[in-house]
């Protein structure tokens, strides 16, 4: 993954394979732009892999708005690979907050379309396993 500086791929850049907990440690005020070239890659708005998660999949990110809809932050603090350690991992996805009510398991496939597969158009909680 390269990290710019500045927007639309200028300024001083850095290219990382490893985790970075904070991007002043390669002297960069902030990050305005991302071009991922494998991963994913998991950037958070803190230092410290802390506050809002974006996942970075492969390809270009001219600007924070193409990474985030965040309208509370413009930052990208710490970033990291994002790692599976698992071939059996799924995510449970429930219709009410506190894992409850109907329930709906994804192992492998996308699910563009919750409605497709009986399940309804709001999801409250969610289980990584």
């Amino acid at each position: 993954i390269t990290i710019y500086e500045l927007e639309n791929f200028q300024g001083k850049r850095c290219e990382l394979t490893e985790e970075l907990p904070n991007i002043a440690e390669k002297e960069m005020e902030k990050v305005g732009s991302i071009q991922v070239e494998s991963g994913p890659w998991l950037g958070f708005e803190r230092q410290a892999y802390a506050g809002e998660q974006f996942v970075l999949e492969k390809g270009d990110y001219p600007r924070w708005d193409s990474w985030s809809n965040s309208h509370s932050s413009d930052s990208l603090m710490s970033i990291r690979p994002l790692q599976i350690d698992s071939a059996d991992h799924k995510i449970h996805l429930f219709e009410n907050a506190g894992y409850a009510g109907r329930k709906m398991e994804i192992v492998d496939d996308d699910v563009p379309s919750l409605w497709a597969h009986g399940f309804q158009d709001r999801v409250a909680s969610v289980k990584a396993l």
